[in-house]
């Protein structure tokens, strides 16, 4: 059977149709559309998603209903993260889901969102063994420890490449002083962390990852085979952020290429994230994989048919 699953983030909002097996629980990709609407902007300030981007959001389901009923789905999965766990209108979005495309919308807590992330991105091991998976996404950052398919840590930051942009650089480029608080603020929330074994792979996902992983590589354009698996050290990532910290987003957009679109002034925020992550936990590289809660969301619905 065919299964949908969107992920709708505060940054951007995901599709993925997979084939799958019921009796072996694999899944093979048939289509993965991207989207960066970015509907969570100026939540932490208004409290609710702005009726623009109200308009936004449901502009890119309208499209992504029209693949899912051309590839013929036998079951639509939407999941909503930080933007719409903190936002006061998600109810309304939810009941306009349901009427307008008799979709449910399933807003999950930071461990579920830490779990999907963590069960898309071992999907790529062959060694499942000890992993730790980093999550950031616009509002927040999943930290997830786990040994095979067993989560044994987790831990929700209230930091994102969106948010952390918000809050703390003003100016473009930024000023020193915004960038030594971004990393101060970073490293006292990773302090309960610091002193956890490291397991053997490391594996970041989601947006920043792969377009960090793009720049490493010198892609203009996402190459899914290329960007899967790659490796980003940690030197190499502090290179990137010296590079991206002297220009201003449009000087970005410009020198990366359409890669870029929609990151330029959000990139050297999520960059900071990964490398602070990197630098307190110890850790000299990690392993890019554009899978995350999308496909973790379609592991989970397998299981749940057990």
């Amino acid at each position: 059977m065919n299964v949908a699953s969107i992920d709708i983030g505060t940054n951007t909002i995901l599709l993925l149709i997979a084939e799958v097996d019921e009796g072996s629980k694999r899944l093979r990709p048939l289509v993965n559309e991207y989207r960066m609407p970015r509907i969570g902007r100026g939540t932490s300030d208004t409290g609710i998603i702005t009726p623009d981007k109200l308009e936004l959001l449901f502009d890119v389901i309208h499209q992504y209903d029209s693949i899912i009923k051309e590839y013929k789905c036998d079951k639509v999965l939407i999941t909503g993260t930080n933007a719409l766990r903190i936002a006061r209108n998600t109810n309304e979005i939810t009941t306009r889901l349901k009427n307008y495309f008799n979709y449910d919308l399933d807003v999950v807590t930071g461990d579920v969102e830490a779990e999907y992330a963590y069960l898309g991105a071992v999907s790529i091991l062959e060694n499942f063994k000890s992993s730790l998976v980093i999550d950031i996404g616009g509002g927040s950052t999943e930290l997830i420890f786990g040994n095979e398919l067993s989560i044994y840590f987790k831990a929700s930051l209230q930091i994102g490449s969106v948010s952390t942009t918000e809050q703390f650089l003003q100016h473009s480029p930024p000023l020193k002083w915004e960038l030594e608080k971004l990393r101060d603020s970073i490293h006292k929330m990773l302090i309960n962390i610091v002193n956890r074994e490291i397991p053997e792979n490391v594996i970041a996902v989601a947006g920043t990852a792969t377009t960090l992983g793009c720049i490493n590589l010198e892609l203009n354009e996402f190459d899914e085979k290329r960007i899967e698996k790659s490796v980003i050290r940690k030197d190499e990532l502090n290179e990137m952020i010296n590079k991206i910290s002297e220009l201003i987003p449009e000087e970005i957009l410009k020198n990366y290429g359409p890669v870029m679109k929609g990151r330029e002034d959000i990139i050297l925020a999520g960059a900071i994230i990964l490398f602070e992550i990197l630098k307190t936990l110890g850790i000299e590289k990690v392993l890019v994989s554009s899978r995350g809660i999308r496909y973790g969301a379609i592991i989970n619905y397998l299981n749940k048919l057990k």
